[in-house]
């Protein structure tokens, strides 16, 4: 199999790089990260093009040098994040946008991806900055949550929405699940906080006014969403801890 010719540098995240790659791009996995993670995004798109959502089409699975990669299609357009830094006459159209985006990945339902409590669970008992007493509380509550069985996409934000308004694609599937809404929409009340706490909040109201789903309902997760988000190695340690104690 011939070496794809990489072009340009389009994104760099914390696991992988984006390259153009003719007329596609590969998402290529940095030379630590393991065989199974470029396989599994593949799967992952895989059953998410046979649901009809809006993301990239995988293509295959390349080896190249020391990493893996997948191949997929490009998406044209900025991200959402850029649009509403600068257009910001247009933030209430875009929230009502990704509401509905979530909810349509949230209408379809998930048996045969993972548990996302089960994952939940995991990262709150790798977490060190929760105590081992803090972690047995969370857990016991967490235990009492609802299962779930919609698909959820694990990373929903502004920075993972491409394309403009009415036309998007969502991108970076790789912590897709099977879970409760409520608790994906809490992830992305969690990613935006930190940044934009006025958004992070604007957003929870605009899921809740779509989908008819609660804000306390939504909000119920905050303290396991956040204490799972402690074992990611980001910085906003303390404003996860506010999040975790309530």
């Amino acid at each position: 199999m011939n070496r794809p010719a990489l072009g340009a540098l389009l994104g760099v995240g914390k696991e992988a790089e984006v390259f153009a790659c003719g007329a596609l791009v590969v998402k290529l996995y940095k030379p630590t990260a393991p065989k199974r993670s470029a396989f599994r995004e593949a799967a992952i798109l895989a059953a998410v093009e046979s649901l009809g959502l809006p993301a990239p089409t995988v293509r295959s699975v390349r080896q190249i040098g020391d990493r893996w990669g997948v191949l997929m299609s490009r998406v044209e357009g900025p991200r959402f994040a850029q649009a509403m830094a600068h257009q910001v006459e247009t933030l209430p159209a875009r929230l009502n946008r990704m509401a509905r985006l979530q909810l349509q990945v949230h209408s379809h339902h998930a048996t045969q991806f993972a548990s996302l409590k089960a994952r939940l669970a995991v990262n709150i008992r790798q977490a060190p900055m929760l105590s081992e007493a803090r972690k047995s509380t969370l857990l016991a509550a967490l235990a009492a949550m609802p299962d779930g069985d919609c698909l959820c996409h694990g990373d929903f934000h502004p920075h993972n929405i491409m394309g403009p308004l009415g036309h998007e694609v969502l991108i970076d599937w790789l912590d897709a699940s099977r879970g409760e809404p409520a608790a994906d929409v809490c992830r992305s009340y969690v990613l935006l906080r930190p940044a934009a706490p006025e958004v992070a909040s604007a957003y929870v109201d605009a899921y809740s006014q779509v989908s008819g789903k609660s804000r306390a309902a939504i909000l119920s997760w905050l303290p396991f969403v956040a204490g799972a988000r402690l074992a990611e190695g980001v910085p906003e340690v303390d404003e996860l801890m506010k999040m975790v104690d309530g």
